[in-house]
């Protein structure tokens, strides 16, 4: 059988999602506690590779296994095996033509910032944070450079392994809710790092240090040097993640306090 599990996980502790030799991947910890459950070594795939420090308020994973359980078991079961900063939310059967990574149509991450004076002391590394006031208005007008299929090389980690920068940005949305901006970002995939180094340049537009237009400029240059400095991973949470219709799964998470 095919199993599909829907969870989420807090970032802080994990090395990202991807297995690594020490342990330390969110990966590494779910494939132990299905492995547990299905009564043999099991390899998890999941729809996206969340960074160090990165949050996932949805994340989308598939394993192959011969072992019958119920559904229960795939999610009372194996959380009852996983740390407390991973949960399984729901657990589904599907068919063999279903990947979690590359049956994706769209994904979906949200920034959490909080725009205060004094930095966060309560949700320290859930959220990011900058001191100076933020024109959100001005950050979305910049934003608007960025929809569509382009280039984004400008924003692209040294280190990122995509075979091509071109990617098509759906939503890029600014939302002030009091003293915090929820920063939305759409598309069909993310390079490296994408999202962060959009919002260092968001940040600054916001700040009154480079005009909205700069980003259009920035786009065009496809030069990463040109660039703000890559944000905190601290408020960064993959949020969503769609697939074709006919396997009829969620594409959202209703429990997460920012959603």
């Amino acid at each position: 059988m095919r199993i599909v599990l829907g969870l989420e996980y807090c970032g802080i502790g994990f090395c990202g999602w991807q297995s690594q030799p020490q342990g330390c991947g969110v990966q590494d910890a779910l494939e132990a506690a299905v492995s547990a459950i299905a009564g043999e070594k099991t390899i998890v795939t999941a729809a996206g590779r969340t960074d160090t420090g990165v949050h996932a308020a949805f994340q989308v994973a598939h394993f192959d296994t011969p072992a019958q359980r119920p559904f229960t078991a795939w999610v009372r079961g194996v959380n009852s095996h996983l740390p407390s900063g991973v949960a399984v939310l729901w657990a589904r059967e599907v068919g063999g033509d279903f990947h979690a990574r590359f049956a994706a149509t769209q994904r979906g991450y949200r920034y959490v910032l909080l725009n205060h004076p004094v930095r966060p002391g309560l949700n320290h590394g859930l959220i990011g944070w900058h001191h100076r006031p933020l024109d959100a208005d001005a950050m979305n007008r910049a934003a608007t450079h960025l929809i569509g299929r382009n280039d984004f090389s400008a924003f692209r980690a040294a280190e990122c392994q995509a075979k091509s920068p071109i990617k098509e940005l759906r939503l890029a949305q600014i939302e002030r809710r009091g003293d915090f901006l929820l920063c939305d970002f759409r598309a069909d995939g993310f390079l490296h790092h994408m999202v962060r180094n959009l919002m260092g340049s968001l940040v600054h537009i916001g700040a009154g240090m480079q005009s909205p237009e700069w980003m259009h400029e920035i786009l065009q240059s496809r030069d990463r040097t040109l660039a703000a400095p890559t944000f905190d991973a601290a408020g960064l949470y993959l949020t969503h993640i769609r697939y074709p219709a006919h396997f009829a799964l969620p594409e959202s998470s209703e429990r997460w306090p920012f959603a």
